[in-house]
Parts: structure tokens; C-alpha cells; sequence
């Protein structure tokens, strides 16, 4: 095999109470991309459509993620990366993730797959390294696994997959705002008091819980954030009117998605959500900002390959 083709999926990271350590992948909400061996020993990325990014490889998240499991095996074949980007840059549904975890599956399929996927997770996070100054796992590590992820511990890497709920939805409205995540974690205090963090705690646990014994309303309670929502939700319209919306329509919680500034309700059934959408999309459309309204399941599977 010399050409292969991909989809990979976004992702929603931190889901309220797991800020860097959280996040679960989208179904249907994704980039394509074609990564080809060439017999010119040379890392290209030849073409991106979608969004302006650099092609540039050192300054292009799937060049760095794939020049790191390159230089890993010592490999000296090759590789043109070809994306196309569905996910907009700085949305906070991990487009950085998915072209890092692109690049890094698609090239290790293509020599044989000498890593496992969950192998691949620390060479997609120096994308992410890249992109945010920070290399977290909550977005490459369900796109790529699938499902539910929890990140149990950065050194040494280890990460948990979680089992989903069937009926969870999950909705996705993305001002068409730019907030690059740099920015967005600046603003992040470093010192957490410990009557925050002990809520939090309990919270993260209590959602892993509700995974585990299917129970929505447990799952509901969980979703909140004592620490990093306070300061981030101030960077994005009308987040408050939101999340009034979406309780009152019987979401099962709201929250930021990753850096922001999209914005998530998790519902439970095709009911709920649509009329979640519904109220989200008469509220916004005079507001005179664009929008994009994602409707979603999770995603099981991660990134697969596609004709």
C-alpha cells in the first residue's frame, strides 16, 4: 500500500470537569486527508484546502507529529500529506488533533504499522505542542481511540478508554469567531484554590461513574466546571444566555468545547438535541456573528480509513 486515504474526526476536549486530562470524538464532523509515499526521502505536505495553513512542515502540526514517529524509527521513506480541512482552525473542536493524529495513523499504516494506535497518542501531542504551547492528549487520544478518553497521567503517558452512553448527543455551536488556544490558556490561573479542586474531583470521578453504570442523570450533574469555565466562558458571546437555553430545554449539560470558543450541550436522544439546536439556532441567527451548528453522536470508532 503507497496511498492512503482518512477521515479524522474532531473532538471535544475537557467536557467541564476534565480540563487537559477529558475528551470524547465526534461522528461526521471531520477532515479528509491523503497521505502518499514519494521516493524522495522528503517529509511534503503538497496541498491544503479549506483553511490558509502553512505548508510548511515545521510549522504545520501534521508535518511536526509526523516528523516526531519518523525520527522515532529512524525511517527515511518519504511521505506527501495531502488535507483537507473541514474543521476551522481555532474552533475548539480539535483541528490541530485531527490533522496531528491524521498525519501520524496514516503513515503508520503505510510502513506496516509499527505502533499500536495508542502508541501513536505521543507523537500527535507534539502537534498539539505546537499549536498551544502545551502537549495534551484530551483531543489526539479520542481521535484516535474513539469513545470517551480519559488521560490517568501525562509522565508516564497512560490513557484510559471510557465506554459511551447510546442515546448521547452531542450539539456543537461554533461562533465563527477565531480564538487561538495560545490565548485562550494564557488567561488560565496556575493556582487553584482547594475548595475548587476538590469539587472538581469529585465531579471528574462522578462522570467517569456515570459511563460506567449508563446513568444520564448522574452523567448531567457532573458537567461542571469550578476552575477554568469562570475565566475562559468571559471570551465568548452570550455563553451565559446559552447555557440558560440549553437547561432549560433539558440538556443534560453545557460547557465549553476545548479552548473555546465553540460551545457544547450534551443531550440525551434526537429529541432533546433538536430542539436544543432549534432554540440555539433562533437565538443566535440576529446576533450578528456567523455560526456553524454541529449535531452529533459519539463517535466509537476514532479516525478510520475511507475511499
Amino acid at each position: 500500500m503507497d496511498t492512503i486515504k482518512l477521515f479524522a474526526p474532531a473532538t471535544v476536549a475537557n467536557l467541564s470537569c476534565g480540563f487537559d486530562v477529558l475528551g470524547c470524538c465526534l461522528d461526521g464532523v471531520g477532515d479528509e486527508m491523503i497521505i502518499s509515499k514519494n521516493s524522495e526521502q522528503k517529509l511534503r505536505i503538497t496541498k491544503i484546502t479549506g483553511q490558509d495553513l502553512p505548508l510548511e512542515v515545521n510549522a504545520n502540526v501534521a508535518g511536526v507529529s509526523a516528523k516526531a514517529l519518523l525520527a522515532e524509527l529512524g525511517e527515511k521513506q518519504g511521505f506527501d500529506i495531502e488535507i483537507k480541512k473541514n474543521i476551522k482552525a481555532g474552533s475548539g473542536i480539535g483541528s490541530s488533533a485531527a490533522s496531528a493524529t491524521g498525519a501520524v495513523y496514516g503513515i503508520n499504516k503505510l510502513l506496516g504499522e509499527p505502533f499500536t494506535t495508542n502508541e501513536l497518542i505521543k507523537f500527535a501531542m507534539e502537534g498539539e505542542r505546537l499549536a498551544s504551547g502545551n502537549a495534551h492528549a484530551d483531543n489526539v487520544a479520542p481521535a484516535l481511540l474513539g469513545g470517551f478518553s480519559l488521560v490517568k497521567s501525562y509522565e508516564p503517558l497512560e490513557i484510559i478508554s471510557l465506554p459511551s452512553l447510546p442515546e448521547l448527543r452531542m450539539l456543537i455551536l461554533h461562533p465563527l469567531i477565531e480564538l487561538k488556544t495560545k490565548d485562550s490558556r494564557s488567561i488560565i490561573k496556575q493556582n487553584v484554590e482547594l475548595k475548587k479542586a476538590i469539587s472538581q474531583w469529585g465531579n471528574l470521578a462522578a462522570l467517569v461513574s456515570a459511563l460506567y453504570t449508563q446513568d444520564y442523570e448522574l452523567l448531567g450533574r457532573s458537567l461542571k466546571d469550578e476552575i477554568i469555565e469562570p475565566v475562559r466562558s468571559i471570551l465568548i458571546p452570550y455563553f451565559d444566555d446559552l447555557k440558560a437555553l440549553a437547561s432549560a430545554n433539558g440538556a443534560l449539560g453545557f460547557g465549553i468545547s476545548g479552548s473555546g470558543p465553540s460551545v457544547f450541550a450534551l443531550c440525551k436522544g434526537d429529541g432533546v438535541a433538536e430542539k436544543v439546536k432549534s432554540e440555539f439556532q433562533e437565538f443566535y441567527q440576529d446576533k450578528n456573528i456567523d455560526f456553524d451548528l454541529h449535531l452529533s453522536k459519539i463517535n466509537s470508532e476514532g479516525i478510520k480509513i475511507i475511499n
